[in-house]
């Protein structure tokens, strides 16, 4: 609770668990995508619980939206920081997160050990609905953060450049050139005052924390080469991933699908199958990793591999939160700052445009009817919006019907 000053109370180590089951039940409710976990968040810990005030949970919303990563499992590690210190943080995200990210590891298990027995027209109906999924995504995205002509050219020659130049340094370069042209064509206007954020965080472990976010960014390459090991590749790959996705979870779909699907470590049918379910499942969209982890046709893969790829692709949420709230009040009122930003979110939405391109179309509709059902699958979520464990489900059964009968 806030005290009459607007201070945190300080709590009891043990309170972590108290913690841990409230986002326990929002890891298992939580259907809907980041938006629809930001509702849930602020009716559960705002309207409810009463933890912080309205405008400071709008507060630590903009410096999770502003972050890379996933913004909603930022604003959860955030929420538990408030409360239990850095133990609440690492409770909030586990209950958060694990739900979906067993359901996942368990299907991709499945996967394995059914092998030829799994249907492969259902296989097909999950990659049909990736398509409508990182459709809704891009459309969503881009009638947010692409408003005028500058937005949208930064948007489409970012989509341009992705798909000429697949790899990950080709991503890295499209966020580097869209955050320098936002720097130059926008002048956002300064924001009002804003109340300061209810978590005590000393600059001194803020900058620990940043410092530690970048050797790891910068260094994890170098140690890979020196010492080289399939675990520290998978930590590198996935690290990276972390840190570098602007714009939400669908846009972890190509630094994703480029670290494991070319260099053979998952299969690009079981990437897209895992993507599809990973639709049906509350909680965050990054456990997906935990699927693709338990998918690895390299050591480790399995329950192992899950947890290895999790970790490596939550990590950066959590030094990013902790090493950049001391600074935020600061950081978020710079008109350079937003401008640079602007820049970013623009070069994000093409990147999910390539991505939705190759591979998501490029793979799963080959056939008319296949166009056709995902067609569906897009404007039962965009306009009836059905549920979207609804509409996985359904287009799984359909494509296996669809593969029987044609």
């Amino acid at each position: 609770m806030l005290s009459p000053a607007g201070s945190i109370k300080v709590v009891t180590a043990d309170s972590a668990w108290s913690v841990f089951l409230v986002f326990l039940r929002l890891g298992l409710t939580s259907f809907g995508g980041p938006i629809a976990h930001l509702g849930y968040f602020r009716e559960e810990f705002v309207a409810r619980r009463q933890w912080l005030s309205e405008r400071s949970y709008v507060d630590l919303v903009a410096l999770c939206q502003f972050l890379p990563g996933p913004a909603s499992s930022q604003v959860g590690i955030g929420l538990g920081l408030s409360r239990a210190g850095f133990s609440g943080a690492v409770a909030a995200w586990a209950g958060f997160t694990l739900p979906s990210a067993i359901i996942l590891v368990l299907f991709a298990k499945g996967m394995s050990m059914w092998g030829s027995a799994f249907p492969s027209g259902l296989l097909h109906g999950l990659k049909i609905v990736a398509v409508a999924v990182v459709a809704q995504a891009v459309w969503g995205m881009a009638r947010n953060l692409c408003t005028d002509v500058p937005r949208v050219t930064i948007a489409a020659l970012s989509a341009c450049a992705a798909l000429l130049w697949p790899n990950a340094m080709g991503q890295i370069a499209v966020i580097v050139c869209a955050a320098v042209v936002g720097l130059t064509l926008f002048t956002p206007a300064q924001g009002r005052a804003a109340e300061s954020l209810p978590i005590s965080i000393s600059r001194k472990v803020g900058v620990i924390s940043l410092v530690l976010f970048f050797s790891l960014l910068a260094g994890l390459p170098l140690l890979m080469e020196a010492l080289p090991s399939q675990t520290l590749a998978m930590v590198h790959d996935f690290y990276r991933a972390g840190s570098l996705v602007f714009g939400g979870g669908h846009v972890v779909l190509p630094l994703l699908q480029t670290a494991t699907v070319p260099n053979g470590w998952v299969a690009n049918d079981t990437f897209l199958a895992g993507y599809g379910v990973a639709q049906a499942v509350p909680g965050p969209l990054f456990t997906f990793a935990a699927f693709l982890g338990a998918s690895m046709n390299v050591q480790p893969s399995g329950w192992v591999g899950a947890s290895v790829c999790l970790i490596a692709l939550f990590a950066p949420s959590f030094l990013l939160v902790i090493g950049v709230l001391p600074f935020w009040e600061q950081l978020r009122h710079s008109v350079r700052t937003q401008a640079a930003l602007a820049g970013i979110n623009a070069g994000v939405v093409g990147l999910l445009l390539a991505a939705l391109y190759n591979p998501v179309w490029t793979s799963a509709i080959s056939k008319p009817q296949d166009f056709g059902l995902a067609l569906i699958a897009f404007v039962a979520l965009m306009f009836w919006k059905a549920p979207p464990w609804l509409v996985v489900s359904g287009s799984g059964l359909i494509g296996w019907v669809l593969s029987n009968v044609f």
